[in-house]
């Protein structure tokens, strides 16, 4: 398991600022950065790479690992794409159907992983 490197409050005040409508880039990179860290603790592994440029990526889920050129398995995404599927006000389905997440690869799928923390009022 990879070290955290934003602490849980620092993540979750970004979070709840971004949930909350601000759209200061330092704001969305903290909460975007924290979301991807809780979502490589609650599924470590390396076979799918979730992507959410510019502010970040993460390798997760068990299976076979990837070491060169481009992952086999790759989720991409906007910054608030991703903090509403990983708080839970979007689902991954309806991601998808909307066309808000490109994933590719037989293992690109974060259904059954998501939401990755619930934001409580």
């Amino acid at each position: 398991m990879a070290k955290r490197r934003i602490e849980v409050s620092e993540g979750m005040a970004a979070l709840r600022a971004a949930a909350a409508g601000e759209t200061a880039r330092p704001v969305l990179a903290t909460a975007v950065r924290f979301l991807l860290e809780e979502l490589a603790e609650l599924a470590p592994g390396n076979s799918v790479e979730v992507r959410v440029p510019p502010f970040g990526a993460t390798q997760c889920v068990q299976g076979p690992r990837h070491t060169r050129g481009t992952p086999p398995n790759v989720i991409e995404t906007d910054a608030a794409t991703w903090i509403a599927l990983a708080t839970g006000s979007l689902g991954w389905e309806a991601a998808l159907a909307e066309a808000r997440v490109v994933a590719s690869g037989s293992r690109a799928n974060l259904d059954g992983l998501l939401p990755v923390l619930r934001l409580r009022g």
